[in-house]
């Protein structure tokens, strides 16, 4: 469902030809993108269109657009001492930060083999994860708890490996809903378990901090596939299992 562009073949060309001088970097990005036939939605990690040192030249024209912002909002960023550097403090957190995830690769992840054969219910969280939603660019801070019942031939990662994976599909732009699912996706690819699951429970600032203003309510959903969806008994013991969710 969602396209993992790292993985994707891209022919990047003479990214530092003559001809592109001038032409901003989020262009020349933008157009490698388009040219492989790939997305860029909010939530896409685009780090295989991107080459060495070219992040820096985006956080200049990030912090340059903002500064464009500011000034629209008739901010006075050259007198008011507490924004004078509000843009590049922005443009960094947003690139190096917030939606790191969209522009890194995905961390390294280590795999061993099921050698002792493990087919027992096991359950990773609470895994604390922040991102934003791609609506408001608002905060969604929350928790998720991953399920997983390995066969013979399931890869064998490290609890802190999820969490890290996790921390790169929630580093972007997104919607709950799409999240579990990149997240799923992800480490059904890297694990190849009979079967797994997921639940999110997170709040969602744009509830909080603008419309209705309501920081009580939290949206909680879930992915189950394999053998959590075919079995109910796995799937109940799995959710009384978790903390608050009996």
């Amino acid at each position: 469902m969602f396209k993992n562009l790292q993985n994707s073949p891209a022919s990047h060309g003479s990214h530092g030809a003559p001809d592109d001088e001038g032409v901003p970097m989020s262009v020349r990005i933008r157009e490698r993108v388009q040219a492989a036939g790939q997305r860029f939605n909010a939530n896409d990690n685009i780090a295989a269109f991107i080459e060495p040192g070219e992040m820096e030249k985006l956080l200049d024209e990030v912090e340059d657009k903002m500064k464009g912002v500011l000034s629209s909002m008739v901010i006075d960023t050259e007198r008011d001492h507490n924004t004078g550097a509000t843009a590049r403090r922005v443009a960094k957190m947003y690139l190096n930060e917030v939606f790191k995830g969209r522009y890194v690769k995905s961390p390294e992840i280590t795999e061993f083999p099921n050698a002792e054969r493990l087919n027992e219910l096991m359950i990773v969280g609470p895994i604390t994860v922040r991102s934003a939603c791609s609506h408001h660019l608002c905060p969604v801070i929350g928790k998720i708890w991953i399920g997983v019942l390995p066969n013979e031939h399931t890869n064998v990662i490290g609890l802190s490996k999820y969490a890290r994976l996790a921390e790169w599909v929630m580093g972007r732009p997104q919607i709950q809903e799409e999240a579990v699912v990149q997240l799923a996706d992800l480490i059904q690819e890297k694990t190849q378990p009979d079967g797994l699951a997921l639940v999110m429970e997170a709040t969602h600032f744009c509830m909080g901090w603008r419309g209705v203003k309501d920081l009580d309510s939290k949206m909680i959903n879930s992915v189950m596939r394999g053998s959590f969806l075919k079995d109910g008994n796995l799937r109940r013991e799995f959710l009384a299992l978790i903390p608050g969710k009996r």
